[in-house]
């Protein structure tokens, strides 16, 4: 059957040693997922029940090994953040997965950032109305490569971090996660119910801060490598 209008090309991702590709279908983020962060932001850390938001799948961009990505400083912000994070790629799904059965659905890892539009989030927040202006435009979310879980090793406890122009801003390790992945991933199978294809953003450690065009942002995740971006 014909298309009326030409379909979007599918989004997808390397895979480390693989010379297939990981398809994207959804990217979910959960929110305030370390207490430091939780705190700067003007936010109480107690384990309160998880929240997420979305991405479009098309705001992914790859950035490659040993080479620095031209990332557009988006329009309508002056005001542009970086948030260095862990990226979960879901190789299984289902509805109501135990926590301890999660594990089971990871295809690999990445590491990522969730570029936002303060300003405009903040916008939003005041207006108590949804996060997209802030969270899900274009380019909003530079990803590395995917490292398969065998070959990334345990992630409970890795080193992230992210330099900005050489100078480190962020740095904590995974294992301060107020929502480690498993429990993430059982918690928003409740709510949606997951893919293979599946995309998590599980949360940024604190120290976030401007970025402007001209800034290198260097973000690194301990067993899944790193990525580099330019805003231009």
């Amino acid at each position: 059957m014909p298309y009326v209008v030409p379909p979007p090309s599918p989004v997808t991702i390397p895979v480390q040693g693989e010379t297939g590709v990981f398809p994207v279908r959804r990217v979910y983020c959960i929110g305030r997922n370390y207490a430091a962060h939780a705190r700067e932001m003007g936010h109480d850390p107690t384990r309160e029940p998880p929240f997420f938001f979305l991405k479009p799948a098309d705001a992914i961009r790859v950035a490659q090994p040993d080479a620095v990505l031209d990332i557009p400083y988006p329009p309508q912000t002056t005001d542009l953040h970086f948030e260095v994070e862990l990226v979960v790629a879901l190789g299984k799904g289902g509805s109501n997965i135990p926590a301890d059965q999660a594990a089971d659905c990871v295809f690999g890892y990445a590491v990522g950032l969730d570029l936002t539009r303060r300003d405009r989030q903040q916008d939003m927040k005041d207006l108590r109305r949804p996060w997209e202006l802030g969270k899900a435009f274009d380019a909003s979310a530079p990803i590395s490569p995917i490292v398969p879980a065998e070959a990334a090793g345990n992630m409970a406890a890795a080193a992230i971090s992210l330099e900005q122009n050489g100078h480190t801003r962020q740095h904590g390790n995974t294992g301060q996660m107020i929502w480690p992945v498993a429990e993430a991933i059982s918690y928003l199978s409740t709510y949606f119910r997951l893919e293979p294809g599946d995309l998590l953003f599980t949360g940024t450690p604190d120290g976030v801060g401007p970025a402007a065009a001209g800034d290198v942002l260097r973000a690194r995740c301990q067993g899944v490598g790193e990525l580099a971006i330019r805003l231009v």
